[in-house]
């Protein structure tokens, strides 16, 4: 967020806090320690740091300041985050992630060297994925200096698995850059699938091995190594985000090798996925080329027309998709409404990869502005479902101890009391009567412990009638201080909405600019088939004048 949306937000999170720390207190003290741990660290890493701000406040046990830090650091409170991070760091527990913590604000602050000190300070005193990280974080911190055999010793020292890989990856892209040929970016390529494939969460095992695999494609297609490219394009799953791009290079490879019918085919598979994805619009021009180069000039201009028709229709839908924004806001337009199963818009085949609206909301969403755009809303949105939360709750609380003091009011209670008074005076009369008449038995010593019981009884009972008269002070103070919580959501309710709605804007603004950059996209297409088909048909009447030459 920026640093306008900040301190609005630091407030709604303190008010927050003193609600949950404060009424909210007995319900959150009677979970049990782990419990409550439990929950904080589970809201915390699923995003809705709103929902725990009291429980964070009130949490004990060994975790229970660094979690308070990543709380306040969710909620934008970043100087406090900081501080406390610094606490747990010089504490005995949690002290890696807290470095890590550390190194990844330097990071965003753009301080290097604080950076690359609490870095090291991770990778020393942390433990498992904290010290992956650490070093990935060390190795991108020389690599973005230039240093790239530094970096490739960071990640010689880190563990098989994803984040390796992800390093090696990077790795590649440098060499790929500046390199002139591909041998060094391949060899970290390959590097970096056989760390991936150890990897212990499947999902995100087969998701890098498809980018993986998609670049050493495209490294050796541009090294002119196409059966080495084909090998490694084909290893991409058909069902992945870089399936329609995996799918054009590889008829690419096979062109290029003189294979136009498989190259088709492969270009034919392209075109079923929505024209947001990379690849696609290729895909469709190159079917036509390898009509043309197989010799079916027909088929080329169909194909070449066909193309057309698909980029005036996609400009069609992109213009739509702008109209859509503009009334309805890039949230609903793109986020929301690709969670429903409205499909009557894009007339969609089905809620997959082939979903048009899905596909351009995946475009979107790999620029980090985009998401961080997106995720902004998504929090107020979560801000403003939880004050809404909070002040029905208050409202009802409120009605309870406006009820209780109407039920409470003195005269109820002065009857009350003398009932109670005249009942312990009958009780005590009749027990003096009893040991009056009573020998100096086994009875008589009964009713000597009855006369302490009932005795006893009577203290309390002046205790109760005294916190009795106290009871309606105490409860109107309770009820002010909740009524006063209850004004502060309000207010709280209208900055959020206002925060929302700048939000809102700002994401409105960046998804209209995206729309507007994929129209440009889908015209430079369409400048592109019209050039093939001017061509086509030049090719066919100088072929038709020849023909007519004696």
């Amino acid at each position: 967020m920026n640093g306008r949306t900040y301190p609005l937000l630091h407030k709604c999170m303190i008010v927050m806090a003193l609600f949950g720390a404060g009424l909210a207190a007995p319900a959150a003290s009677a979970l049990d320690g782990q419990l409550a741990t439990g929950v904080v660290r589970f809201s915390l890493d699923t995003g809705e740091p709103a929902r725990v701000a009291g429980l964070a406040a009130a949490l004990e046990g060994e975790s229970a300041d660094y979690l308070r830090a990543r709380w306040l650091l969710s909620s934008g409170q970043k100087e406090k985050a900081r501080e406390v991070f610094r606490g747990v760091f010089a504490g005995t527990t949690h002290r890696g992630e807290a470095a890590l913590a550390l190194a990844e604000m330097a990071l965003h602050d753009a301080d290097a060297a604080g950076a690359e000190k609490w870095y090291q300070q991770a990778r020393q005193t942390g433990y498992g994925e904290v010290v992956q990280k650490a070093l990935l974080g060390l190795a991108e911190q020389a690599r973005n200096q230039g240093k790239t055999d530094a970096a490739g010793q960071y990640l010689a020292r880190m563990d098989d698995g994803y984040w390796a890989a992800v390093g090696y990856m990077n790795l590649a892209a440098d060499f790929a850059r500046d390199d002139v040929n591909a041998s060094r970016g391949l060899v970290a390529l390959r590097v970096a699938m056989a760390m991936a494939a150890k990897d212990q969460a499947p999902e995100r095992s087969r998701a890098l091995l498809d980018q993986l695999n998609l670049r050493a494609g495209y490294l050796a297609l541009g090294d002119e190594q196409y059966d080495k490219a084909i090998d490694f394009l084909e290893r991409v799953s058909l069902d992945s985000y870089h399936t329609p791009q995996a799918l054009y290079l590889h008829g690419l490879a096979l062109s290029e090798k003189g294979n136009h019918r498989a190259a088709m085919q492969s270009w034919h598979r392209a075109k079923k996925f929505p024209l947001a994805f990379p690849g696609v619009a290729d895909a469709w021009i190159g079917m036509g080329r390898g009509y043309d180069l197989s010799g079916y000039a027909g088929q080329a201009g169909e194909s070449w027309l066909a193309a057309n028709a698909a980029y005036e229709s996609e400009r069609v839908t992109l213009g739509s998709l702008a109209k859509r924004i503009r009334e309805q806001g890039a949230y609903k337009t793109l986020v929301q409404d690709a969670r429903n199963n409205d499909l009557q818009w894009f007339l969609a085949d089905s809620r997959t990869l082939t979903q048009p609206r899905l596909a351009y909301l995946m475009r979107f969403m790999e620029a980090p502005d985009a998401q961080n755009a997106v995720r902004r809303v998504a929090q107020l949105d979560e801000m403003l479902a939880v004050l809404d939360e909070n002040k029905a709750n208050l409202t009802v609380f409120i009605q309870a101890l406006e009820r209780v003091l109407h039920s409470s009011r003195k005269e109820t209670r002065d009857t009350e009391k003398s009932e109670l008074i005249r009942q312990q005076a009958s009780l005590e009369a009749r027990l003096d009567q009893l040991l009056a008449k009573a020998p100096a038995s086994v009875q008589g010593a009964a009713l000597d412990r009855l006369q302490e019981t009932l005795s006893v009884s009577g203290d309390r009972l002046a205790a109760l009638t005294q916190r009795i008269a106290r009871q309606p002070e105490r409860l109107n103070s309770i009820l002010r201080e909740a009524s006063a919580v209850r004004d502060s959501t309000e207010g709280l309710q209208q900055r959020a909405l206002t925060l929302r709605q700048q939000a809102a804007r700002e994401l409105d603004a960046q998804a209209l600019a995206f729309v507007e950059g994929q129209s440009r996209r889908m015209t430079h297409a369409l400048d592109k088939t019209e050039q093939q088909i001017a061509h086509l048909y030049e090719y066919l009447a100088l072929e038709n004048l020849g023909e007519g030459t004696p």
